[in-house]
């Protein structure tokens, strides 16, 4: 199992932005350093808690002081950009990393971007659909483009000078295009089934049951089946609020309290669910009462913490509930206690993740001898 990172990021309304942008920086440096294989990165316009408005640009703010990383976008919210303007972003920032990109898509989640943005009421996967689609068009094809849907016109027939290069899209450097990743946040998902189907790469978010992440590998096996693509669990990855501390009781103070940077966070996520009486998600039995979805309860059933042992026992659990994936992404929470943030990143990169690819490998040894 590969080791990822995953920011939106999330900070306490009040804080200096220009301060949380630096750790948020600091952070995805931090990961490369330390061995994180991929970093993908959140957007939301409208927000003073999650504050990157535009994941390319925060990547290319990293692209060249990060040495092996891949970085990905976590996601573009395709509906509210103009796909040509996507398109060309793209293809710059994928010209930056060198093939260290990775082009993370989605409908948007953000109900108030949405309604910034003019479309809170539209057909939004529509809108997704017609956007990626528009977008793979330029990459592919050559000027003048003529590309005409419900929600966009793409055209440069009518000034075009090739010569001069006006009225040309530039061409992503990986090819034809880098890796496409989309994110789940439903059980059942029926947008990985159909992202899979087009050789799309699956990510389950982090807010989400274990029980109900286990629905997402099935869907994928679906759309891969439909697609003629590969199904490989190595593809899968699984995005998991994690805090390692060297001892227990730190763990639980920075990770289970409602005051702390993880209580913020969920606190935050729950509050704007419960807007639109979404709370489901959160939910281990459907049949659970929406008033005892608590942050206390989301903190007990959702987050892992502890200290090296217990972290490494509680993430093999998780693994045996939803099935074997291929890249654990750690999500980054605000940086509550900057020491003990860099700790948690430093512990689960040289002794969790060593710790629990050991115990996966012996079991997969065991097991082979057996058959």
């Amino acid at each position: 199992m590969k080791l990822g990172f995953f920011t939106m990021p999330m900070h306490p309304p009040g804080r200096d932005y220009t301060q949380t942008l630096k750790e948020d920086r600091e952070a995805v440096l931090l990961a490369d350093r330390l061995g994180y294989c991929e970093a993908f990165i959140g957007e939301h316009i409208t927000d003073v808690c999650e504050t990157i408005p535009s994941c390319l640009s925060f990547i290319a703010s990293v692209a060249h002081e990060t040495k092996h990383i891949k970085l990905g976008s976590g996601t573009v919210n395709l509906p509210n950009n103009h796909p040509a303007q996507v398109a060309a972003h793209v293809a710059m920032v994928d010209h930056m990393l060198e093939g260290r990109f990775i082009f993370g898509i989605g409908p948007g989640g953000l109900r108030s971007d949405m309604e910034a943005c003019g479309n809170l009421d539209a057909d939004r996967n529509a809108m997704f659909v017609e956007s990626i689609n528009q977008i793979l068009a330029l990459w592919a094809s050559d000027a003048p483009y003529d590309l005409k849907g419900r929600f966009w016109n793409i055209s440069t027939g009518r000034t075009l000078i090739r010569e001069a290069g006006q009225g040309v899209m530039l061409k992503p450097y990986q090819k034809p295009h880098p890796p496409i990743a989309v994110t789940a946040v439903v059980p059942y998902s029926k947008g990985l089934a159909a992202a899979a189907e087009r050789g799309w790469k699956p990510v389950s978010a982090n807010f989400l049951q274990p029980r109900w992440v286990a629905t997402h590998w099935p869907m994928v096996e679906q759309g891969c089946e439909r697609g003629g693509q590969r199904a490989d669990r190595r593809d899968w990855r699984v995005c998991k609020s994690v805090f390692v501390a060297d001892d227990d009781a730190t763990a639980r103070r920075y990770a289970k309290s409602v005051d702390g940077p993880y209580g913020f966070y969920f606190w935050n996520l729950l509050t704007k669910r419960r807007s639109t009486g979404g709370v489901e998600i959160f939910k281990h039995d459907l049949a659970l009462p929406d008033a005892a979805v608590t942050v206390e309860y989301i903190l007990d059933r959702l987050v892992i913490s502890g200290s090296v042992a217990s972290v490494v026992d509680q993430l093999l659990a998780f693994r045996e509930t939803v099935g074997d994936f291929g890249t654990l992404l750690y999500c980054g929470h605000d940086w509550a206690d900057p020491k003990l943030a860099r700790r948690s990143m430093e512990l689960m990169a040289e002794k969790v993740m060593p710790a629990v690819n050991a115990a996966i490998g012996g079991a997969s040894r065991v097991a082979g001898a057996l058959r």
